[in-house]
């Protein structure tokens, strides 16, 4: 990432919004996930749309995700809701870190309910695990067209998993 003084402005998501018509169906834990991604994102973030940057643009952003013919988009608005990027990622690599993170998740939230406090802080050990690489792929597959903090990445990784609940 480069230095954020090297380009002055806001750089940041200040709204984020998912494409409800994306998710099909979650449960209480993963709506739990959901908010808490979103308010911890919202607090804490440092998010850089490089082509939007070099157009001129600056931040606050407002920030869509949604999934489009097994592709990420995200789309880019200034505070005004204007749009300035679209950006597509492919999720072919993301498949398994989700799979994998659906199913360490899903083990956590059995192990809170019935393990030993050891046995759950191995589960969450493994989740977070998961969820680091994840954050590192995502970093990867945004160079030359977006900088973010690894914990930028770590909570639009859950973000992009919500997206792909399938009931």
């Amino acid at each position: 990432m480069t230095d954020s003084a090297s380009s002055p402005g806001d750089h940041r998501i200040a709204h984020i919004e998912l494409d409800e018509e994306t998710i099909i169906w979650r449960n209480a834990d993963i709506e739990q996930e959901r908010r808490i991604a979103i308010f911890d994102l919202i607090e804490d973030n440092c998010f850089k749309p490089l082509r939007a940057i070099e157009r001129g643009a600056s931040g606050p952003y407002h920030l869509r995700l949604a999934v489009r013919d097994g592709r990420l988009l995200m789309t880019i608005a200034d505070a005004e809701d204007q749009l300035l990027e679209e950006l597509l990622l492919g999720l072919a690599r993301f498949r398994r870190p989700i799979r994998e993170y659906f199913a360490i998740c899903d083990s956590y939230y059995q192990a809170i309910r019935k393990a030993t406090p050891m046995e759950i802080e191995t589960i969450d050990m493994a989740r977070r695990g998961v969820h680091n690489r994840a954050a590192e792929l995502l970093i990867e597959r945004l160079e030359g067209k977006a900088e973010t903090d690894f914990a930028t990445a770590r909570r639009l990784f859950t973000l992009i998993c919500v997206l792909h609940i399938k009931g």
